[in-house]
């Protein structure tokens, strides 16, 4: 059976809680069959399968698309699917509309959004409406031009003191879950005494509720920049571009497809053919 927001919040202090990024049917199909507790939708799929330089070109619809894949392939993790940039920003009502849409439209179980306290009434409202919220605060990408850059947040007493507040706000306001990105470890682990709801870390140490990383990065999907919260538990990059190499050697060499990989016609069908047609 699929997991619920019960079963999650139970294993807070307890037993952390597992989260990847999935964007398509087989992949999530894949990390479900892996018993992984929580997929997320992120809009990190402008990065990882869009090609944009950063995730605020990605829509709604974007998310709605790959979020409908990934929950016909999911049967038992939790599913969170990520509200894009200026889907929430703008009003309250976008917020609920908006959030509604990718429920509806997707069958997920839960939405999440960036920003703490002066997120806070969008998700209020969005809670009220019956849709459960994971609140993002640290590292927020959608603010990537604000914040200057992919930087670690919280390092300095008004920084951390702000994440606290941040916290303690989204928490208030009916977020049953907070992903930490790129906090330090220990103002991480502070965070996680200090509310009820679950965190999860994405370079935030292990003193979090639980983890979330992006499956490309952590399979070594591909050759470019890694952060450094970041553990490659597999190589897929270079075994694909070996498989790709060999494939097309062997498409020039003619030796694929090899005779076993062929269908056969009868010989006599052959030879009608080839009978050379006749002349009057």
């Amino acid at each position: 059976m699929r997991k619920t927001i019960f079963d999650l919040l139970g294993r807070k202090g307890k037993l952390p809680v597992s989260m990847l990024t999935a964007y398509d049917f087989h992949t999530a199909q894949t990390i479900d069959e892996a018993g992984i507790d929580m997929i997320l939708v992120g809009d990190s799929l402008g990065n990882v399968m869009l090609g944009y330089e950063n995730t605020l070109a990605v829509t709604v619809e974007d998310m709605i698309y790959h979020g409908k894949a990934v929950c016909r392939g999911a049967k038992q993790a939790f599913v969170v699917i990520d509200m894009p940039f200026m889907s929430y920003q703008a009003s309250v009502e976008d917020a609920v509309r908006n959030a509604g849409r990718i429920m509806k439209e997707t069958n997920c179980q839960a939405v999440k959004l960036e920003g703490g306290l002066e997120y806070a009434d969008r998700i209020r409202a969005i809670v009220q409406a019956g849709i459960p919220v994971v609140a993002h605060i640290g590292l927020t990408p959608q603010s990537v031009n604000t914040l200057g850059g992919y930087k670690v947040q919280g390092k300095s007493l008004e920084k951390a003191q702000k994440l606290l507040a941040d916290a303690k706000s989204v928490e208030m306001a009916g977020a049953f879950a907070i992903t930490l990105e790129c906090v330090p470890a220990a103002l991480a682990k502070l965070i996680t005494s200090q509310t009820n709801a679950l965190t999860i870390g994405i370079g935030a140490g292990n003193g979090c509720d639980g983890q979330v990383l992006v499956y490309q990065d952590m399979l070594g999907y591909t050759n470019g920049y890694t952060p450094k919260f970041v553990k490659k538990y597999a190589d897929l990059h270079s075994v694909m571009l070996e498989a790709f190499k060999q494939y097309k050697q062997e498409c020039e060499d003619r030796i694929f497809p090899e005779d076993n990989r062929t269908y056969e016609i009868n010989e006599e069908v052959l030879q009608e053919l080839f009978q050379p047609e006749l002349v009057y």
